[in-house]
């Protein structure tokens, strides 16, 4: 049990540092066990006469340290555990230091580490410091230029940030590269790798007619699954320069995709590097899900040689200054690439999944947190997801082409600079002449906004008046609230079906269909003329803010929303409220609705019009989603209803599905394209409801469907459909599935995650007995997470009563956290929602909970996590 409680570091201390660097340069002499490092940096004084030069370093073995060229004795300076302090230091110097690590033994993965036989860093958030001693935080920037020397047979590939600027072979089998890049940029921004790799090569004609050159650097063998990507990066790359006007700035850029990775992937400049999961794929071996996903985390990587790169955030406090505004900008390629609406309903899902259920629990946090013990914690999806809805308000709120001009002014005004939340919103004050100061509510408050609407409709005045009202809970720190300026998109559907014209008191002229209300205070009303008939008011269309839309409508009247709302975001909504109000009812005894199962018939009948949005048409929330909307959860009781309703469904329209189903096979050679996606989605959820039996029919349709699949979106849909039932063609597709994939991790992923996510009763005995399987390894994430993860969000079986699911995910977050804290302390959001429960649940999960605090040697990253919880 850790007796020394790591301190919080506060937004409100900030102070810029004492030095600036304008110039590094680093020399790696590379060996697995021993690497040195000769760091070079010229100081500049910008602080305080007289204040010492104090360095971040972690795991470092210091070999020497000089000033302009004359060493330092030991008496010179003090060295503790992450600290290098040198008292006596002229305003103008250079320093250098000297270094010694061992990359071999870095399973944190943070800093210089190696992964099959190949050196790779990832220096964000604090990774830097374990490289060598200096000023790691992002506000110190500083231009680099790299040296690698290493073994020329085991490591004929040496990478860093910038452009090649020479390269040569050296004596007793060694050669070097040395890049430079031009652009200051902070520590967190560093890279290297070092390896034998194949590459894929191709490049592309900048806006301004300069040839760039593209290299996608992978395992040999790997280069004909990189093309999806190096397609996706040519046309995020052409969509910068469309959308926003920005062009790439290097001669070069380059990826590396490696086989162990923290995060997803990172946006080091000019060489960004990628977890192999979210850059590989081939019809064989990845579904139509990865193939969105590697096109938009390609993007998102790519956007961020300007928002985040070229402009970088002054603290960590800022980090959803890149972040958010990058996801925001990922979401809109993704949309352009396919489908909006699509893409739109898959965002408000994931939104809701991950981040309303943070916003409602202990580890609630404002977009610009005011404090944390670990900056790990906070690579959250408020950060990320949150942050980009606020950017999406302020756009709904100034309009497309203020949008553009404030984006062009923030982009031109802080190129080059390390800024703040504060700053960009003032780009769009600035542009816009609107004074957002309530506006910045949104970064500084945490929580989800209710907003509560309710109407009259008077027939002889034809008028409307509707009351908006919003309500923000007290979260963690934060027991008083103020309103938010929150902007609702929404129309007017009349009971005949049509849309209505949206005309408020004092309009000199007939509205549009749709309109944004600005809500501002506690409750408006804002009065419509000139209604013709009562409306259905489709309220937060395009779900125009990350909050909770109510409003009391019927089941005929959700029902009716479903067939006539324009919006096709709110047509899901609608549907989605619909189920989701039926298995809430059903939980207590009531049949499964016969409005939304009839409600489905005209959805079938027009599915092949959209056939992706079809599909999520006829996708029922998830059970963790129905959770969300219970004061106390029962996990049985919800995955009983659920299923219940979606065999309720699957009876009433049999004929249809078997019919969609048949007319929707495809023998065509495989397309990754949007249109080909769509098709095999809508097939996939027919499947989902002929197979809703999970009889001896359902386990040999399921096992057809996996038999006669030629591509692997359809292979996971047979394996999924077969991982609920307990039948022998289940354990036959399983055991076929690991013997064709055995040398493939990341198709092996997808084989641990079905069985994982599985409903069946001895899930947990499966999961422990799949950690014993050979391809199964603690020190890689993605390993980790396709078992473990996965698991933790089986809302049936991790909740299991007898608490046998907690102590599986509690003793493997404990024994994870002396070997990738990280990893450990992000996994350790499953038991988030622990109060949630009910108290037989509860005191599992916090029995867990104290035993982890309890944890000798635990770390920062897991003290905070849990300590929130428990508070």
């Amino acid at each position: 049990m850790r007796t020394d409680e790591p301190h919080a570091i506060h937004l409100k201390d900030y102070r810029a540092p004492d030095f600036r660097v304008p110039e590094v340069a680093l020399d790696f002499f590379l060996d697995p066990q021993a690497t040195r490092v000769a760091a070079r940096m010229r100081m500049v004084r910008t602080g305080a006469a007289g204040a010492p030069l104090v360095l971040n370093g972690e795991a470092l073995k210091l070999v020497s340290v000089a000033i302009d060229g004359h060493p330092l004795k030991p008496d010179q300076y003090t060295l503790e555990p992450e600290l290098l302090t040198i008292p006596d230091v002229p305003d103008k110097f250079i320093l250098d230091v000297v270094t010694e690590i061992a990359p071999a033994d870095n399973t944190l993965l943070s800093g210089l580490y190696t992964a099959k036989g190949l050196f790779c860093t990832q220096c964000e958030a604090e990774g830097f410091r374990r490289i060598t001693y200096f000023f790691d935080r992002p506000d110190v920037l500083a231009v680099y230029t790299t040296r690698i020397e290493a073994d020329k047979k085991l490591y004929p590939v040496l990478l860093s940030n910038g452009n090649l600027m020479e390269k040569g072979d050296l004596a007793n089998g060694k050669h070097f590269a040395v890049w430079n890049d031009p652009f200051p940029k902070p520590s967190y921004l560093f890279a290297l790798v070092a390896g034998d790799l194949g590459v894929l090569e191709d490049s592309i004609v900048t806006m301004s007619g300069r040839t760039v050159d593209l290299k996608i650097f992978v395992e040999h063998g790997n280069e004909p699954r990189a093309t999806y990507a190096m397609d996706s990066l040519k046309r995020a790359m052409k969509w910068d320069e469309e959308a926003y006007g920005r062009e790439y700035d290097l001669d070069i850029f380059m990826i590396v995709a490696v086989s162990a990775f923290n995060f997803g992937a990172m946006e080091n400049k000019g060489l960004n590097i990628f977890n192999d999961r979210v850059l590989l794929a081939s019809p064989e071996t990845a579904t139509d899900d990865d193939y969105a996903r590697i096109e938009g985390v390609v993007a998102h990587e790519y956007f961020h040689n300007w928002s985040g790169d070229r402009i970088t955030c002054r603290d960590w406090f800022q980090l959803s200054l890149k972040e958010g505004f990058t996801v925001f900008r990922d979401q809109g390629f993704s949309a352009d690439m396919r489908s909006k609406a699509v893409k739109r309903i898959e965002d408000v899902r994931a939104l809701r999944l991950r981040q309303f259920q943070e916003d409602a629990g202990p580890l609630a946090h404002p977009v610009q947190p005011q404090s944390y013990i670990t900056i790990d914690n906070f690579y959250t999806s408020t950060i990320y997801e949150k942050g980009a809805e606020v950017i999406g308000m302020l756009k709904t709120l100034v309009g497309d082409e203020a949008y553009r001009k404030a984006t062009d002014l923030y982009f031109s005004r802080h190129d080059g600079q390390a800024a703040t939340v504060e700053d960009w919103v003032k780009c769009f004050e600035d542009a816009t002449g609107r004074d957002l100061a309530q506006f910045r509510l949104w970064y500084r408050q945490a929580g989800t906004p209710t907003i509560t609407a309710s109407g009259h409709y008077d027939a002889a005045k034809k008028t409307y008046a509707l009351t908006l009202a919003q309500a923000l809970k007290p979260t963690p720190g934060q027991p008083e609230k103020l309103p938010m300026h929150i902007p609702v998109r929404l129309g007017m559907v009349g009971k005949s079906g049509r849309a209505l014209p949206l005309t408020l008191e004092g309009d000199n002229a007939p509205g549009p269909e749709e309109r944004v209300l600005e809500l501002t205070a506690p409750q408006q009303t804002f009065v419509f003329t000139g209604v013709e008939e009562e409306p259905l008011v489709s309220m937060g269309r395009r779900f125009s803010a990350p909050a909770e839309f109510r409003i009391e409508q019927s089941a005929a009247d959700r029902t009716h929303l479903m067939a006539h709302d324009p919006d096709s975001f709110n047509r899901w909504e609608a549907g989605q409220t619909a189920a989701r109000t039926a298995i809430l009812a059903m939980m207590k005894g009531a049949a499964p609705d016969p409005l939304y199962v009839a409600a489905i018939g005209p959805v079938l009948e027009r599915a092949l019009d959209d056939m992706a949005f079809a599909a999520n048409m006829l996708s029922l929330p998830l059970e963790s989603e129905i959770a969300m909307a219970m004061d106390v959860v029962d996990p049985d009781a919800i995955h009983a209803a659920r299923v219940a309703l979606i065999r309720a469904v699957a009876a009433a329209h049999r004929g249809a599905f078997d019919a969609l189903y048949g007319k929707l096979s495809d023998t065509a050679a495989f397309s990754p394209d949007a249109a080909s996606a769509g098709k095999r989605a809508l097939r996939n959820a027919a499947l989902r409801f002929l197979t809703a039996a999970d009889d001896g029919a359902a386990a040999d349709l399921a096992a057809r469907h996996y038999r006669t699949a030629t591509n692997m979106t359809d292979m996971v849909a047979g394996l999924a459909a077969l991982a609920r039932m307990t039948s022998p063609e289940a354990d036959k597709a399983f055991a076929h599935f690991h013997d064709r994939f055995a040398k493939n991790a990341l198709v092996l992923d997808k084989w641990f995650g079905l069985q994982a996510t599985s409903p069946r009763a001895d899930t947990v005995e499966r999961v422990k007995a799949l950690m014993k399987d050979s391809h199964y390894d603690l020190k890689n994430p993605n390993r980790v997470r396709a078992l473990i993860g996965a698991f933790s969000g089986n809302q049936l079986r991790f909740h299991a009563a007898d608490g046998s699911g907690y102590t599986l995910v509690g003793d493997v977050i404990r024994q994870l956290d002396g070997v990738n804290a990280m990893v450990a302390a992000r996994m350790a959001g499953a038991f988030e929602t622990w109060r949630r429960f009910d108290p037989a649940r509860q005191a599992l999960m916090r029995a867990e909970l104290e035993a982890t605090l309890k944890t000798p040697g635990l770390s920062s990253n897991m003290f905070e996590v849990v300590s929130k919880m428990l508070a």
